[in-house]
């Protein structure tokens, strides 16, 4: 028996862009639903999507008020963003309002299809809570509260490892400098705490805490544990 296909469901304004998403996706199998504005990804969402791929800019609805509909609609339903390269603030809202990821317009499809990919891992993650995280030589067991680099069992602090477990039950989703903050400290803290523990955290974790392999930064929005393997 065949799985059925991936259900992808596009929103964006643009005939151009809708076009090349329903061929770049469709020639990997996905079954494509198309919307041109945020009426009609409203009403399709009845056929319950896999996977969102979200225009903000649309002219009925706006993009932020529309991910929360989504939202409400499917708490858990992946939903990555297309925006504009210089809308930094537009990226942040959204990550802040539920969105799994970003791809900034203009985008390749090999990016969008990986950002894809790592959504519906992560969807998948969420609800099976895998108890133990691998990637690459780093592993966390999340029951015994372990981390290791390869053999070697590493030392962390309350907070650094509160930080490390944040970032696990997300990987591969961005997580903006307001999420976090608010998760760890549960107050309006200044941003350099969250450097500072990121800073020592890495030292911890990372062969070269200046090349990072798994705590990736998204420049002025958050951070991102790499996706497991």
């Amino acid at each position: 028996m065949t799985a059925a296909p991936i259900k992808v469901l596009v929103v964006d304004d643009e005939p151009p862009i809708r076009k090349l998403l329903r061929m770049g996706l469709g020639t990997q199998g996905y079954d494509i639903l198309d919307a041109p504005n945020g009426n009609t990804a409203l009403e399709l969402m009845a056929q319950h999507p896999d996977i969102v791929i979200l225009d903000l800019g649309l002219p009925d609805i706006r993009g932020q008020e529309l991910l929360r509909l989504l939202r409400s609609r499917d708490g858990q339903v992946p939903i990555v963003v297309l925006s504009s390269r210089d809308d930094e603030a537009g990226k942040v809202a959204a990550l802040d309002l539920g969105a799994d990821d970003y791809v900034t317009k203009p985008f390749g499809m090999d990016e969008l299809l990986a950002r894809m990919r790592t959504a519906l891992r992560h969807r998948l993650q969420v609800q099976g809570e895998r108890p133990v995280f691998k990637a690459g030589e780093l592993s966390v067991d999340l029951v015994r509260r372990i981390v290791r680099v390869g053999e070697q069992e590493v030392k962390l602090s309350p907070k650094e490892y509160e930080l490390l477990r944040l970032l696990v039950q997300h990987a591969g989703k961005v997580l903006t400098h307001k999420f976090l903050i608010g998760e760890l400290w549960n107050e309006s803290v200044d941003a350099q705490y969250l450097r500072v523990y990121v800073r020592q955290l890495r030292r911890k974790i990372e062969t070269d805490p200046e090349l990072p392999q798994y705590i990736l930064i998204e420049t002025g929005i958050g951070y991102r544990l790499r996706a497991p393997d």
